[in-house]
């Protein structure tokens, strides 16, 4: 039997599409035209020579280009590793802290001492704290410092994951945790095959936030004198005496980040479309 689609219907449809057309032409000239007004207003302003001079240097920028993305790469391998121990240590806190029990109270009172502790230090300090406490302290040979960075942003960057991951494991409901159980699975598979996949699924937008966040933050390690992209940007400055180097860093940054700042959107977006499934009138 064939589907026959009504004149009405065919009119609706037509419209909708006129009508996205329309928004789309809207959305692009309003941005062309606010782009153009931000642009002439700082042309037109007086001391727009000198900052052209000083921070858009087309030749200081080449200069400066090859030791900046030698030091991106830096920051893209401590990136790597800190994504990985943020990932096991904030899903270990998370999961500490949504123990019951009184017998597992100590375990959730030093997962919660933890999170608010580090919470509350800025990441700065605690690289300072983590970068010239450690070796400080002679336990072991020499450390290098792109390792001490990595952890000092492991030892953050896992506590709001953790209380991240705490939220979605709670907004799971009770039901689950009970259907699992009444199938003979244990509390430890009904953690990891129930509870969790349910929970990141529900915090996945907040949980790429928080690593799209470490993704700035990287450059901090820079403090420590590890040559990254944010330390090569400073040498740059230092030896050409203007500021296009840190330009170039940031637009690297940027760069590095936009991948993942688009890929989160979509994933919300996505999220948000399931869940109002039905409920558009």
């Amino acid at each position: 039997m064939t589907h026959t689609v009504s004149a009405i219907e065919l009119d609706r449809r037509a419209y909708r599409r006129a009508r996205g057309r329309r928004s789309i032409f809207v959305s692009l000239a309003s941005t062309i035209v606010f782009a153009a007004v931000i642009v002439l207003v700082l042309m037109s302003s007086p001391g727009w020579s000198r900052v052209q001079d000083s921070f858009f240097d087309l030749d200081v920028a080449i200069k400066s280009f090859p030791r900046i993305i030698e030091g991106l790469w830096v920051n893209i391998q401590v990136l790597f590793f800190a994504v990985i121990g943020v990932a096991i240590l904030g899903t270990l806190l998370a999961v500490a802290r949504t123990l019951k029990g009184a017998v597992f109270t100590p375990i959730r009172l030093l997962a919660a001492g933890y999170t608010d502790l580090f919470r509350g230090i800025p990441v700065l300090l605690v690289l300072y704290l983590v970068g010239f406490g450690v070796p400080g302290l002679e336990l072991t040979g020499r450390v290098p410092v792109q390792v001490l960075g990595t952890i000092a942003l492991i030892l953050c960057y896992s506590a709001y994951v953790a209380e991240v991951l705490r939220a979605g494991i709670d907004a799971v409901h009770p039901s689950q945790r009970l259907a699992a159980r009444s199938l003979g699975l244990s509390h430890g598979k009904t953690l990891r095959l129930v509870v969790l996949p349910q929970a990141v699924r529900k915090v996945t937008p907040a949980l790429m936030n928080d690593f799209v966040s470490m993704q700035k933050d990287v450059g901090l390690i820079s403090v420590l004198g590890v040559v990254d992209a944010v330390r090569a940007a400073q040498i740059g400055v230092a030896t050409y005496y203007n500021f296009t180097p840190y330009v170039v860093a940031g637009l690297l940054f940027v760069l590095l980040s936009l991948p993942f700042i688009r890929l989160t959107d979509w994933v919300t977006a996505r999220a948000q479309k399931r869940e109002q499934i039905g409920g558009a009138v």
